[in-house]
């Protein structure tokens, strides 16, 4: 009977990975590392320039949409701060010192290193630090994503903010956070049906067209949301516009994007798990390029050096999201640091508890065996 209980609970259902979601974070950190490599090629070519916008207009909103989708459940119970602290803020610590002593190496530079002052990659990680603690506020109040892009609307005209853990950008990505709080699992079953993936592959080209017709006439600083309208030389009420302009066409261009997302487990399903990793890691191996001028040789300002930097930059963010390349830094983007935090009295009553309902499960009851035994001899 004890191996028949054990067979049962080894057949329950397992909650599995949706890969749906896997999948689309692995493909837009590709797009965000194919943007980084874009961005020195620029020069002289529109259509690089005109990729490099179009990208931008949606990879990272897409990124965050899904970052707020799994911030859902985050409230202030204790093991889901210790996650933010471990999960969040050690690595931006980390990696904050991390790439400020990397650039002086390279620099010649003695400049300080600022936990305040987000530096490159680094941005993202104090951003979902704010958005993540505000969950509950969010979920609170009655018209989050107006709210949101209120707040967004007045960053963008305000450049008093300053650069304390790039605010710009925490405010102006707001929205896109909040929207993914907001949405549902049926909402991207809604957004993957075949008509709405039929019906994206026009908004892409026409999406396309414009980001050729704006390549050479928009300051392409817009897509990086990290500066006010006053600081990008334009009239103060090109912000407000600009923000809601902007979020409209990167929420349709995300969408289209999650349409076209596979959903079921592929090759790369499994590099969905270790997007961070990739993120932070491929800043350094970006920045080296600049720092030895690996851009100024001129095979790569052709058709031939930009295919090649692009298939480059996919491969190596794909090899920085493997689960080796996890192995060897989780110890800093994923730290378990039991030794800094106090045991939590209720998380520990539900761990003895399942601990003793596990062991009630397999224990076998004296009659209920010889029973058992009375039934097989008769």
């Amino acid at each position: 009977m004890s191996e028949q209980l054990g067979k049962a609970q080894a057949d329950r259902p397992v909650k599995q990975r949706d890969s749906f979601y896997d999948n689309a974070k692995y493909l837009a950190i590709v797009l965000v590392a194919m943007g980084h490599a874009w961005e020195p090629l620029q020069d002289g070519s529109r259509t690089v320039q005109a990729l490099y916008g179009f990208v931008f207009a949606f990879h990272m909103p897409a990124f965050i949409v899904i970052s707020g989708y799994f911030s859902r459940s985050f409230d202030m119970r204790p093991d889901r701060l210790k996650r933010l602290v471990t999960g969040v803020v050690v690595p931006y610590v980390v990696f904050e010192a991390a790439y400020s002593l990397f650039r002086n190496h390279f620099t010649g530079e003695s400049g300080d290193i600022s936990l305040l002052d987000p530096w490159y990659m680094t941005w993202f990680l104090a951003a979902l630090f704010v958005w993540r603690l505000t969950t509950p506020l969010w979920k609170l109040i009655r018209w989050p994503l107006p709210v949101a892009t209120g707040i967004a609307m007045l960053a963008a005209v305000s450049p008093s903010i300053g650069d304390d853990l790039d605010l710009q950008r925490v405010l102006q990505f707001l929205p896109y956070f909040v929207l993914g709080l907001c949405l549902k699992p049926e909402h991207f079953k809604l957004v993957r049906r075949r008509s709405v993936r039929i019906a994206a592959l026009p908004v892409f080209a026409a999406a396309l067209a414009v980001s050729w017709w704006a390549a050479p006439r928009m300051n392409a600083a817009w897509f990086y949301h990290r500066d006010s309208a006053q600081e990008l030389g334009a009239p103060w009420w090109c912000g407000p516009l600009m923000t809601l302009g902007m979020l409209a066409c990167s929420t349709v261009l995300t969408a289209c994007f999650f349409a076209w997302v596979p959903g079921r487990k592929l090759w790369f399903t499994a590099l969905g798990a270790g997007t961070l990793y990739g993120y932070l890691l491929h800043g350094f191996l970006v920045r080296l390029a600049r720092y030895q001028d690996w851009y100024d040789h001129g095979w790569l300002h052709g058709p031939l050096g930009e295919i090649a930097a692009t298939v480059i930059a996919a491969a190596v963010i794909t090899v920085l999201c493997t689960k080796p390349v996890q192995r060897v830094f989780r110890c800093v983007m994923e730290p378990k640091m039991e030794w800094a935090f106090k045991q939590d009295p209720a998380e520990q009553a539900r761990l003895r508890q399942q601990k003793s309902e596990r062991e009630r499960a397999q224990a076998v009851p004296e009659p209920a065996a010889k029973k058992t035994r009375e039934t097989a001899d008769a």
